[in-house]
């Protein structure tokens, strides 16, 4: 079996690849310069790329966050912890953070906490109690990034 060899592109293929990578989802410096990194290019090279791909807007910081912010909500119901913590790991600035935060409808975020909690507390397991419910619960909401505050909120309103 022959040892797998990896395509290195040329500057000026790598510039357009990342254009039409870019152009098909949004994406972020910190992934690009990943892909660069894979593909064995220089700082020097990766940072005119980057330049490039930021001017001709194929790159942007806050509205890669607000795209994310809203997908991960919508899609995956994921709470506000969970959001911040991945989009700081892609190193996104906090203003970009917060503008993207702002994507997220506080009625809508609380109506999905709720139905999240409802719907972990319906699945009673066998001699299951009701500390054990909530406890599970809450595991599970704080997980998805949901606030414990509003957690707790939550629960106690599901329970009157």
């Amino acid at each position: 079996m022959k040892p797998q060899t990896t395509y290195i592109p040329s500057f000026l293929e790598a510039k357009a690849k990342m254009e039409a990578w870019c152009a098909y989802q949004e994406r972020c410096q910190f992934e690009v310069e990943q892909k660069l990194i894979t593909w064995k290019f220089n700082e020097t090279e990766r940072s005119q790329i980057i330049a490039d791909l930021i001017s001709n807007r194929f790159i942007d910081e806050e509205r890669f966050a607000s795209a994310f912010v809203s997908g991960k909500f919508r899609i995956k119901h994921w709470g506000r912890n969970k959001i911040k913590q991945h989009l700081k790991q892609k190193r996104i600035s906090d203003y970009s953070i917060k503008k993207g935060m702002q994507e997220i409808d506080p009625e809508e975020y609380w109506n999905t906490l709720k139905r999240l909690a409802e719907r972990k507390m319906k699945e009673k397991k066998a001699k299951e109690e009701n500390w054990q419910i909530q406890t599970r619960t809450q595991r599970y909401l704080a997980s998805k990034g949901y606030e414990f505050d509003l957690i707790l909120d939550a629960m106690q309103e599901i329970e009157k």
